[in-house]
């Protein structure tokens, strides 16, 4: 019976019975902490930024968006900047949100990294003229995305201003 396998009931005394290992539990996600300094890239290459308002948060989502979305993060964080002067940013649910002092403290816009692109979503997207081709489920919201070498900034800076006089979406 050579290369048979035999259920551990049919061993014979004179086999030695190999120990059964017990499986290891992977780690949840939750478990899985950065180290100092160190960022956790979540699936897609999404970079896992704490929670928090202002500049900081939003440079350090920015600084650890891998590859090429990085150099594209910097490029729509300077459009927004230079846009509309004195936005708000902060970092919710592991994505930069911005916003306009005034309008009922809402958002206009917010990015996140994808596998293979950067998705923007314009919160009243379907106010915009002419407005982004990426349907969202959410009426009002549409999508820009933004694969390598992609970005066309007169635009997209069109698309800011114009998000930044709309109401904002309380978030």
């Amino acid at each position: 019976m050579t290369g048979m396998s035999r259920k551990p009931e049919q061993a014979t005394e004179n086999e030695a019975a190999e120990p059964v290992l017990e499986k290891r539990a992977r780690p949840r996600r939750s478990a899985l902490k950065a180290q100092p300094g160190e960022v956790v890239l979540l699936s897609g290459g999404n970079p896992q930024i704490a929670k928090g308002y202002g500049d900081a948060p939003v440079q350090a989502y920015i600084a650890a968006m891998p590859g090429w979305k990085s150099d594209v993060g910097r490029r729509l964080d300077a459009i927004i900047e230079r846009t509309v002067p004195g936005a708000r940013k902060a970092v919710k649910w592991n994505s930069p949100f911005y916003g306009v002092e005034g309008q009922d403290q809402g958002w206009f816009l917010g990015f996140h990294c994808l596998t293979t692109y950067v998705k923007v979503a314009f919160f009243r997207g379907a106010s915009l003229s002419p407005v982004p081709l990426g349907a969202s489920k959410q009426k009002d919201v549409r999508y820009l995305d933004i694969h390598e070498g992609e970005l066309d900034e007169a635009q997209f800076a069109a698309w800011v201003k114009q998000a930044s006089q709309l109401p904002g979406e309380k978030m």
